[in-house]
């Protein structure tokens, strides 16, 4: 086999085995996903989990469970209740002073889809409505006969309060045998809230309490189903990461940490939750799958290994925090770095190869920050990491450029030893010997480009800064594929066509500039081999048609500088471009019939 049919076959197979391996293992079609949740939903159905009971001060060390409620809907389960409204730039909803949950909350920076007239995006909601999802604190007894607020407790405000970043507000419980319980919530650091617990002790008698908070998910979440980011449950205990999948409770049995500090909670693709106890703590962490009427419930909690005890006429405090919001990158480095949490940046999915998608992300974000537009950032970054590798690409190019202007002599030696691979292959390596020439050199570029397409793909898939981040024209979305079909000749024709023909502007032009920088490498010598060089373009076009935009254009445009560089280097080695006529000898039809 000759050198340039290994590096073009080494190309060829960098390029297929990174694509290809997203494309076909990984982004599995929608109805495939939605059957393995059914699947999913169906094992937990039929699991007989003992259904976790309420505690009410028994002394049991219980995190308490949840009772069975009808299913209500959103707004009337909000409206049934006394709540304290919570307003701030990022989150809108209210505290619902029974049990003093926070069961209600919106995220009004972000919508439902790209059109800013579509509705919040709601991330908590009250327990027994549809996909439940809210979080609560509490205290369990140590022994001690006390009276303490469950999750019915009825829990009162001031007139008006509204919680707000500068305006804390302060619920009360009295239990009505001595004791107060105080609740000062404060909003702080867009989307975190400070709860400071007081218990004002006037029994007599010394009493002994453990603090525990949980948030509760009801119905099996959601989820995407894509390898490059996490979704499910997680924490972060004695300084290691547990990711915990749904499917990994489905035995019931629940899965126990133990750790000072830390914090535990739940993740989305672009939204999390996360309990974050007081870090010098030593707590007891659960997560945990309740099947309860079937209906599946699935629940973090932390309970403190370590009673505070409150002597009469004394109060004693203890402060926790609860995060719920976006996963914006610069929030959530600002709260690990302020309240000194224990890798609460791992609450973003940067993957194995953080050492290239968080710079990635730096420097898309800076730019991004300077000219506005993630689209127009994308291009920036392109152009540097194109300048970064200028010498060694100039060096590959012009070692390909050398093997395009030997081909007359390569096949001069076909010629020559028609009938002997292994002589052809001999003198071959011989020639490229002689001119100094690289079989491998070519494929530098491609080697060089694999770990900057992947680490783009990581950052604009998992970061929320490029959701719904828009580019020009059509584009609204750089995290979604392009929305336009050349099958429904783009808009023109009312029609949908099926999600493997959505093949959009933009991968089009993907596919064209892959194919003019093919034309200026050597061609393959064996016909299988320049059948299939020719074909690589159309199958990456489709292929690529349902990634996202973002990195279709970052493609194209790293495409199109590849072919002004090469076509220079060509020029500066004597090797002539001609696209026509590379155009006319790579389509059989459009070459000239020899004259009669």
């Amino acid at each position: 086999m000759t050198g340039d049919n290994k590096n073009l076959i080494l190309a060829i197979v960098l390029s297929v085995l990174v694509i290809g391996a997203y494309h076909f293992l990984y982004l599995a079609p929608q109805a495939a996903k939605q059957a393995e949740l059914a699947r999913q939903q169906a094992e937990l159905a039929q699991q007989t989990q003992q259904t976790q009971t309420q505690q009410q001060g028994s002394g049991g060390g219980q995190v308490p469970g949840t009772p069975q409620t009808p299913e209500l809907a959103r707004a009337d389960a909000i409206a049934a209740t006394s709540r304290v409204k919570i307003k701030s730039p990022d989150l809108e909803g209210s505290i619902n002073l029974t049990g003093a949950a926070f069961d209600d909350l919106q995220l009004v920076e972000y919508r439902e889809t790209v059109n800013p007239a579509s509705p919040a995006v709601v991330l908590l909601s009250p327990s027994g409505t549809p996909n439940g999802y809210f979080a609560e604190q509490g205290w369990i007894s140590d022994g001690s006969a006390v009276k303490l607020p469950d999750p019915k407790a009825q829990w009162t405000a001031p007139d008006g309060a509204v919680l707000g970043p500068d305006t804390p507000v302060t619920l009360t419980w009295d239990n009505g045998e001595g004791i107060v319980f105080k609740r000062t919530i404060s909003l702080s650091d867009h989307y975190l809230f400070t709860i400071k617990h007081e218990i004002e002790n006037k029994t007599g008698n010394a009493i002994g309490v453990r603090p525990y908070a949980r948030i509760q998910r009801q119905e099996l979440p959601h989820v995407a189903g894509w390898w490059v980011f996490f979704e499910g449950m997680l924490g972060v205990f004695n300084q290691t990461l547990e990711e915990i999948h749904y499917s990994d409770l489905k035995d019931g049995a629940p899965q126990k940490f133990d750790s000072t500090g830390g914090w535990l909670g739940f993740t989305d693709k672009y939204w999390a939750t996360a309990l974050i106890p007081d870090q010098g703590v030593a707590v007891a962490n659960t997560f945990q799958h309740i099947n309860q009427s079937g209906r599946e419930i699935f629940q973090t909690d932390y309970l403190a290994r370590d009673a505070i005890t409150v002597p009469d006429g004394a109060t004693a405090a203890y402060e926790d925090r609860l995060f719920a919001g976006a996963k914006v990158v610069r929030t959530i480095n600002q709260i690990q770095e302020q309240h000194k949490i224990d890798r609460f940046d791992l609450m973003i999915d940067w993957g194995w190869f953080y050492f290239l998608t968080k710079p990635m992300f730096w420097l898309l974000k800076h730019i991004q920050d300077i000219v506005g537009n993630f689209g127009v950032a994308i291009l920036i970054v392109t152009v540097l990491v194109k300048l970064a590798v200028f010498p060694l690409a100039n060096k590959s190019y012009a070692s390909m450029s050398k093997m395009k202007k030997l081909q007359p002599e390569m096949e001069k030696i076909k010629e020559r030893f028609p009938d002997d691979r292994m002589k052809q292959q001999q003198e071959i390596m011989a020639l490229y010997k002689k001119e100094k020439v690289s079989p491998l050199a070519g494929c530098l570029p491609v080697v060089v480009q694999i770990p900057i397409f992947f680490a783009l793909y990581k950052v604009i898939l998992t970061s929320i800064d490029l959701r719904h981040a828009p580019f020009f024209g059509w584009i609204h979305d750089l995290s979604a594929a392009d929305p336009t079909s050349l099958f429904n000749l783009f808009g023109l024709i009312p029609w949908t066509p099926p999600h493997l023909l959505m093949i959009g502007v933009w991968p089009i032009v993907m596919g064209v500039t892959m194919w003019l920088q093919m034309r200026l490498n050597p061609t393959p010598p064996d016909p299988i081999q320049a059948s299939m060089f020719n074909w690589m373009p159309l199958i990456f076009t489709f292929m690529l048609a349902s990634f996202p935009v973002g990195l279709v254009i970052y493609w194209a445009w790293s495409n199109t500088l590849s072919i002004l560089q090469q076509g220079y280097i060509m020029k500066k080695n004597g090797v002539e471009v001609d696209f026509l006529g590379n155009i006319r000898n790579s389509l059989p039809f459009l070459k000239k019939k020899p004259a009669s």
